[in-house]
């Protein structure tokens, strides 16, 4: 067919209808890939139930199944093929795992406590010292002086003691004369013996007898105050003398040098800085889920950086939580006698806990519900599947195991994401060994 335009000009319509086939094929492929993608993306369930009900409809025959073999087996065909493993619980150690990190038993800064040089060569860092050894001395200057000062009054105050108490032992002597004297007066003067005169001139002696005694033991006491105030003297001599000799509190390494030679001390002033690594601590800081499962005295091991494994034991467990973080603290105690643990060091703290029941499982295994639960699927009665939430708790090398499962659970390790709750599968058997 064509098309004449004035004479000898002929256009033929069969090319026009082809160019705009060819324009409306590219949509008409595109619509179609977006229907397709749209059933398998977001309606694969009511599709994959369309699928089944259209198998069971054409494998249904008109006769009973009993007489059409070749139906049943396009039957069995259509339901989806899985891998199964079926596993049995085990029990084992669910250690409580947390970051920590290394901590030394002690620390302290050793400072100086009075003012004076340094007159002892230093202590470089990294040395040992055991406890009681010398680390810095001072200077001591007029200290032994005044030491023997001290010392010298504290001798003529105990040297007062005698003769204060002879002045009350005669003190305490007039007063028994006086009395003695005054009884007499009195028995005279009754009878008419002795005039009043000597009467009142007794009792005033005996008066005066008393004060004498309160003056003597007033005396007395104060030559006990002069002793106590010049041995007080002397013990703040000694202390200031041996504050010039600056020691080792406990064994350990200088973590810095101390004072150089020379150099002046004030108090406060540092003299050097001691750690003790023999034994270590382990510190690490538990969520207060997990915080009932660890006991005092319980098994640790920890690993560190390096990839050096200690073990040790729990020797101490907060009891009150970190504001921030609601976590708290955990302390274990590790033997280091060859210093290989230093301060500081990252650690992996595993905390020995009660046993469970849990399951070996591939990591590929895990899955995802519709509500985002994680778990696995199982294969049930029937051959169908259905769905298990799990937690997880330990991942190792060979697997992870989980717990929330029966004793016995045939696990679905392939095809899971294939398949969903209520489906009827067709399960190949694998062995926990495979």
């Amino acid at each position: 067919m064509s098309l004449r335009n004035g004479p000898g000009r002929v256009f033929p319509l069969g090319g026009i209808e082809e160019r705009h086939i060819m324009r409306l094929v590219p949509f008409l492929t595109a619509i179609l890939v977006t229907v397709t993608l749209y059933m398998l993306v977001f309606e694969r369930d009511a599709l994959m139930a369309f699928a089944k009900a259209e198998s069971t409809t054409q494998a249904a025959p008109e006769t009973p199944p009993a007489a059409d073999p070749v139906g049943a087996a396009i039957a069995e065909t259509a339901t989806i093929g899985v891998v199964v493993l079926r596993s049995q619980a085990s029990e084992i150690d669910s250690a409580v795992v947390l970051r920590g990190q290394t901590r030394a038993m002690r620390q302290v800064e050793v400072r100086a406590e009075t003012t004076s040089t340094v007159i002892s060569e230093p202590k470089r860092k990294g040395s040992f010292v055991k406890a009681g050894d010398l680390l810095c001395e001072l200077d001591p200057g007029t200290r032994p002086a005044s030491l023997a000062e001290a010392r010298a009054r504290k001798a003529q105050a105990e040297s007062s003691m005698p003769e204060a108490e002879a002045r009350l032992d005669e003190a305490k002597a007039r007063l028994k004369e006086a009395r003695i004297n005054d009884n007499a007066a009195q028995k005279l003067a009754q009878t008419g013996y002795a005039s009043e005169t000597r009467r009142v001139a007794t009792e005033a002696t005996v008066r005066s007898a008393e004060a004498g005694i309160k003056a003597a033991e007033a005396g007395l006491e104060t030559s006990r105050a002069s002793i106590e105030a010049a041995a007080a003297a002397v013990d703040a001599a000694q202390r200031e003398i041996g504050r010039l000799t600056i020691m080792a509190p406990f064994q350990g390494l200088l973590e810095s040098d101390t004072a150089e030679l020379g150099s002046l001390l004030q108090p406060g002033a540092l003299c050097a800085t001691i750690i003790q690594l023999d034994p270590i601590k382990v510190v690490g800081f538990i969520p207060e889920t997990e915080v009932n499962r660890v006991q005092v005295g319980a098994l640790a091991g920890a690993e560190l950086a390096t990839g050096l494994q200690v073990q040790g034991r729990v020797t101490f467990l907060s009891r009150s939580a970190d504001e921030t973080t609601r976590t708290f603290e955990v302390e274990i105690t590790v033997a280091n006698p060859e210093l290989l643990i230093r301060d500081g060091q990252t650690a992996t703290i595993a905390i020995s806990s009660d046993g469970a029941k849990a399951h070996r499982l591939p990591q590929s295994a895990l899955t995802l519900n519709n509500e985002g639960e994680l778990g696995v699927r199982v294969v049930r009665e029937g051959n169908k599947v259905g769905f298990v939430p799990v937690e997880l708790v330990r991942d190792t090398p060979t697997g992870i195991w989980v717990t929330g499962l029966a004793e016995q659970a045939d696990v679905i390790v392939v095809g899971q994401d294939f398949v969903t709750e209520g489906v009827t599968v067709t399960p190949t058997w694998r062995e926990v060994s495979e």
